[in-house]
């Protein structure tokens, strides 16, 4: 399987750039570039922060045909603001919830 022509799929289907895909992403867009120019394969943190950015996971980026499920616009940006939040903001979204 190629990692990178699925990132690129996955890019190309939202209609991303690669600076948008670092941007959400968080990774620097040298990073993603060169993976590219020196046909790299990601590290499995920067693919974690790819496939957040993408609204998958990391098994739905390996899986075969079109397993992938689209998540909408507002889980998306509920995933991408969960990569903001540091380990300790994360536990007390995750108290908040075990309240309500």
């Amino acid at each position: 399987m190629d990692v990178l022509a699925k990132i690129t799929k996955y890019r190309k289907d939202r209609d991303w750039t690669e600076y948008e895909l670092a941007e959400r992403s968080g990774l620097p867009q040298s990073t993603i570039s060169s993976w590219y120019r020196k046909n790299m394969m990601p590290t499995i943190p920067s693919l974690e922060k790819i496939c957040a950015a993408f609204g998958i996971t990391l098994s739905q980026l390996f899986a075969d045909g079109d397993a992938a499920v689209m998540l909408t616009k507002e889980q998306t940006d509920l995933l991408d603001r969960w990569s903001r939040l540091s380990e300790d903001q994360q536990n007390v979204v995750f108290q908040l919830i075990d309240k309500m």
